[in-house]
């Protein structure tokens, strides 16, 4: 049986399924296996990006469904994100282009700005000197913005959105955009509760989606010393009450705060769990003392970015 998944309303009339299947980190036959897996079991909002390296992979997955009469397009929220070194104003629309292309689709459901920073262009994804230092560009995220605003006039995408923006970067989108983003994606789990954030947003009417939900597991940054949030004992203690996983627990908790969030995984099962966190409800008690367990603590903080004008983790949010 196809789990029904809830939708969130986005600020201009369109609808976002609130648990979306994560793509990066795979690649080849895993990524078009599983997300084949994912669209039987019931996922319809996949979360992509140039930047993962794996679009034509995802397009051939998405595709070959559709052509099978699993999934009509209508019935899918597809996502992807315009990198750092295409964010110069005459590069944006030719980017999504491209990302279009390699997916197989007329239309995004929402592109997003990866981050505010820009790279230097035609290099590396992740431009670096020859003393290892990431080489920046100049570019004012409002410029990608007014550009990402044209392609939605044109038809390519139908919502536009940010990620990894702060509270400042976001105020001064929102003072200087004629389209709303729709999202902030943004890092947020029990161990990064993101509350500040999520209250700026609705004062905005966006919705912030949650990436790395589950704390990030195998994609540290500093293993040695990053907290492992799936051996929480206190979430394990709740996941135990429910007869529950304690991934369930962990996406459960931020769906029920209307957070959507975009967990990964190539496991078949581990992919239908993920989506039967929604069947289910927290008891209040429990999300209190779930709340109570946050730290402010940032898996993916990319500090060899931090030298940037424009990186967005110097402030508290």
């Amino acid at each position: 049986m196809v789990v029904k998944i809830p939708t969130v309303p986005l600020n201009n009339g369109y609808e976002m399924p609130l648990i979306g299947f994560g793509t990066a980190n795979a690649y080849h036959d895993e990524i078009i296996r599983a997300v084949g897996d994912a669209i039987e079991a019931g996922y319809r909002h996949f979360d992509g990006a140039s930047f993962y390296a794996n679009e034509i992979e995802v397009g051939q997955a998405i595709r070959q469904k559709m052509e099978d009469g699993v999934v009509d397009r209508k019935d899918l929220f597809i996502v992807s994100k315009l990198w750092c070194t295409f964010m110069s104003p005459e590069l944006v629309e030719p980017a999504l282009r491209q990302t279009l292309k390699d997916l197989q689709l007329n239309y995004l459901d929402l592109y997003v700005m990866h981050w505010p920073m820009a790279f230097e262009e035609n290099t590396d994804l992740i431009p670096l000197d020859e003393n290892g230092i990431l080489r920046c560009k100049n570019v004012d995220y409002i410029d990608t913005w007014k550009a990402m605003e044209a392609c939605v006039s044109q038809g390519l995408v139908r919502s536009i959105g940010v990620s990894n923006f702060n509270s400042q970067q976001l105020r001064r989108l929102m003072d200087h955009c004629t389209i709303r983003p729709v999202t902030n994606q943004v890092e947020a789990h029990v161990y990064l509760s993101q509350k500040p954030m999520i209250n700026l947003c609705r004062e905005y009417e966006i919705v912030v989606t949650a990436y790395g939900p589950l704390g990030r597991p195998g994609l540290s940054q500093d293993p040695k010393n990053d907290p492992i949030l799936l051996d929480d004992p206190k979430v394990k203690d709740i996941a135990v009450k429910y007869n529950r996983t304690v991934a369930q627990i962990l996406l459960r908790y931020l769906t029920m705060q209307g957070l959507p969030v975009i967990p990964k995984s190539s496991n078949r099962a581990r992919i239908i769990e993920n989506l039967a966190s929604v069947d289910f409800d927290l008891s209040t008690e429990d999300m209190a003392l779930i709340a109570g367990l946050n730290r402010d603590y940032r898996y993916l903080k990319n500090e060899w970015a931090s030298h940037h004008p424009h990186y967005p983790f110097h402030i508290p949010f």
